[in-house]
């Protein structure tokens, strides 16, 4: 099949951006046909390349505007594009190979726009256990990890121990071609199915060029940035012959964060036990004047088989929730001026079992959560990159990182964390004190994924922690689907 299509420059502009106009309200095609090979290419908006009012200019983060257009953009993609059939892979920008502004921002955009895409199609997991059978999931994983020796400067390489090749997402360098071997892959293996990149234009204009010279087709790719409402899909029949074509969303976002009203989560009190401990006599090099709010990722898990380094769909009530209900938790109280979660190319190991056995992931879900959050308070936005969590001392590298040496002294941060892992870091921490308060053990029930750990270091390095925050989403009343937009 062939796709006839007629690319006409638009005009429009946004924060520092290449102008664009209004986007023509045109006849979308049909959408495509599921025996072929469909590489489905959404453009996802940078400082260079947005619609006006899309990006923040201060942080290279999405706006609530941004955020209502990759929402919208998810149902889109699902109804018109696929027909609503269930996408075969997912790919987006490893955010740390595009750093903005003269901060170094990562560029969290690729991944959101199309969060919501991947949670309104369906992933299965295999059980172990005889007595329980496989639990399919609203959630479907995006991969945004590196090629080895091809993550970026400053950035700790993916440990041998945990190989995963089908992780791998965009590189916006191409280093090493990395990207053009990804789609040689891809169309080698010849298996039909809906396969979506999301990425800047830079990088999206690159993978359609790479395509066009691995099909030896003359598929007139655009030369100029459309606007974040174009969507590019190259088709390749049975036959091999390949088609580009486009689909133009038309979507006006509204410029506002999403409101999730009427909304079925009243607010919930605090429902687990709360620990309370102090510490005098820190540790050299300890931090002074800083307070740390840790929060888990979002809802992940229907059953205790499933995990595919995304959360679920009733974990995007939660994550979009945060925008306002961490706000709320935290009145009268240092309100967090950065927001901080692990690179998710990171690779959480064997995960699961999918059909294929024990079955790896990119590790996306704590930055996914905390993005809404960031963006609904206009938050600069960071990932830890340096360390691995699966580092044998990862929580020591951990509690180094965030409580050491000086780099958050006077400063609120609010970091998202994998929960297994922050009492680790807070005893790591408390390792280092020579007079502790008695406390229980320190854990975090499996099933909260509602409190916030507060850690604050006084002027002179002395320790308060406790868990009598939380952010009042009660997990039961979420919904399994998640919210349309």
């Amino acid at each position: 099949m062939i796709f006839a299509l007629l690319l006409v420059p638009l005009a429009g502009c946004g924060a520092a951006s290449n102008p664009v106009a209004p986007d023509p309200v045109t006849p979308n095609p049909s959408p495509l046909a599921s025996g072929n090979i469909n590489l489905i290419f959404v453009v996802s908006e940078d400082l260079t390349n947005n619609q006006r009012g899309d990006i923040n200019a201060d942080t290279a983060n999405l706006t609530g505007q941004g955020l209502q257009r990759t929402l919208m953009m998810g149902s889109y993609l699902q109804q018109t594009v696929l027909g609503n059939q269930n996408v075969t892979g997912i790919y987006a920008l490893e955010p740390m190979t595009h750093l903005q502004t003269s901060s170094g921002y990562p560029d969290m955009a690729a991944l959101e726009a199309v969060q919501q895409f991947a949670l309104l199609n369906q992933f299965t997991m295999m059980s172990s256990y005889p007595e329980m059978g496989p639990t399919t999931g609203n959630s479907f994983p995006i991969n945004t990890s590196y090629v080895p020796g091809s993550e970026p400067s400053g950035v700790i390489a993916p440990s041998p121990a945990y190989p995963c090749p089908s992780c791998q997402g965009i590189d916006f360098n191409n280093t090493g071609g990395d990207n053009d071997q990804l789609l040689s892959r891809i169309v080698g293996a010849g298996i039909p199915g809906y396969y979506l990149f999301s990425s800047p234009w830079e990088s999206t204009h690159s993978l359609l060029a790479s395509l066009d010279t691995l099909e030896h087709s003359s598929l007139s790719v655009p030369s100029a940035y459309q606007g974040p409402n174009t969507i590019y899909a190259v088709s390749i029949s049975p036959s091999g012959t390949a088609g580009l074509t486009a689909y133009n969303s038309n979507l006006t976002p509204p410029n506002a964060y999403p409101a999730l009203e009427p909304g079925p989560v009243a607010p919930s009190p605090c429902q687990y036990s709360t620990f309370a401990l102090s510490a005098s006599g820190p540790p050299a090099n300890i931090n002074t004047n800083e307070t740390l709010y840790f929060i888990r990722h979002a809802n992940a898990h229907p059953s205790i088989v499933f995990s595919n380094g995304n959360f679920v769909a009733a974990g995007q009530w939660r994550a979009l929730y945060l925008g306002s209900a961490i706000s709320n938790a935290l009145q009268g109280k240092p309100q967090p001026t950065h927001v901080y979660s692990l690179d998710p190319a990171q690779v959480t190991p064997d995960a699961g079992l999918t059909e294929s056995g024990p079955t790896s992931f990119s590790h996306n879900t704590l930055a996914l959560t905390a993005e809404p959050y960031a963006i609904a308070e206009n938050l600069p936005y960071s990932l830890v990159s340096s360390f691995l969590l699966t580092d044998k001392n990862g929580p020591q590298e951990a509690s180094a990182y965030f409580f050491q040496g000086g780099q958050f002294t006077n400063r609120t941060i609010l970091v998202a964390w994998e929960h297994s892992n922050i009492p680790q870091i807070l005893s790591a921490l408390l390792a280092g004190y020579k007079n502790v308060s008695s406390a229980p053990p320190l854990a975090w029930d499996a099933y909260d994924y509602d409190s916030i750990w507060t850690v604050t270091i006084d002027g002179d390095g002395n320790l308060i922690a406790n868990n009598n925050l939380c952010e009042g989403i009660d997990s039961e009343n979420l919904p399994a689907t998640a919210p349309r937009f």
